[in-house]
């Protein structure tokens, strides 16, 4: 990655330097942000820890500075939380030998494996990996409506799902708007009274959900349980073990009795966030007994 490239990056972004031009700087630096995220999947070790490094400084300096500023709305102290925790997976991964702060990731990762394992056999589920790149919430979705019939093979693919999430999501403005905080800043060019993310913000996000790699989160989660019309359970470490998303206002059991699993992972795997699909035991003896037919 250009030296130049990672100095302007941090200049535009630095809390001390002069408001930037109200266009041009806010299109480059949502550019050079994902220029950063994209370099973590380089094979070039050396890129990626310099894509990470720069991406760490940046998250932990904003988010130790803006935190009074963050707490006055829930949208955006969401928001920061999300970058504090994508930096802070960061810098444990790239930080320099230590054997104390070594085996306390170990151990998370060896108690999140362990309760997502008694969950999986309480429902008599079983982890599917799903490729652990920035496509990977679509990819367990899509997985998941495969093994339901709801897509057909040829579909079930992260590139329809994306574009499912991100067509319900800008179709129902007012379900989403007031939860997607401005990237700027409640103070930046463009944000509302209460940092929420502009109309033309907004057009952008739905935008870059469907054409780019962009990592999905609740909001994703929440329209894609809608658009398919199915519960969407997330199985995690945290509390609660399983965060339910219905497609109607109301928790209920889905109809016919499908639901989509999948599990949430923030130590299990390198970078942190992660989501794989949990599939019924049933279903994978059947294709693996099929594939045995097939291929003796």
């Amino acid at each position: 990655m250009a030296g130049s490239k990672r100095q302007k990056l941090k200049k535009m972004l630095s809390p001390s330097s002069p408001p930037p031009p109200p266009m041009d700087s806010a299109s480059n630096d949502d550019e050079l942000m994902d220029d950063l995220f994209a370099h973590l999947d380089s094979q070039d070790q050396s890129v990626q820890k310099e894509s990470a490094n720069v991406l760490k400084e940046i998250h932990v300096q904003d988010v130790q500075q803006g935190t009074e500023r963050s707490k006055k709305t829930d949208s955006k102290a969401r928001h920061k939380a999300r970058q504090a925790r994508k930096a802070a997976a960061l810098a444990e991964k790239f930080a320099p030998d230590d054997a104390e702060s070594d085996a306390r990731i170990q151990k998370e990762a060896e108690e999140e494996k362990t309760i997502l394992t008694r969950i999986c056999e309480q429902q008599n589920l079983v982890l599917h990996e799903i490729i652990p790149d920035g496509h990977c919430l679509f990819s367990a979705i899509a997985d998941q409506l495969l093994v339901l019939g709801i897509l057909p093979q040829s579909a079930a693919t992260y590139i329809t799902v994306r574009r499912a999430a991100a067509d319900y999501i800008q179709s129902h403005p007012d379900d989403f708007l007031p939860f997607l905080p401005s990237s700027s800043g409640e103070d930046g060019v463009g944000s509302l009274d209460a940092g929420i993310m502009s109309l033309a913000g907004f057009e952008k996000y739905c935008a870059t959900i469907r054409n780019t790699g962009a990592w999905g989160g609740e909001p994703e989660i929440l329209a894609l349980s809608r658009a398919y019309g199915v519960p969407i359970y997330v199985v995690q470490s945290g509390t609660p073990n399983i965060v339910r998303h219905d497609p109607s206002e109301a928790p209920s059991e889905h109809k016919d009795g499908r639901i989509v699993w999948i599990s949430y992972h923030r130590r299990m795997y390198g970078l942190g966030e992660h989501y794989n699909s949990l599939r019924p035991k049933s279903y994978n003896s059947f294709t693996n007994g099929l594939k045995s037919l097939l291929h003796p």
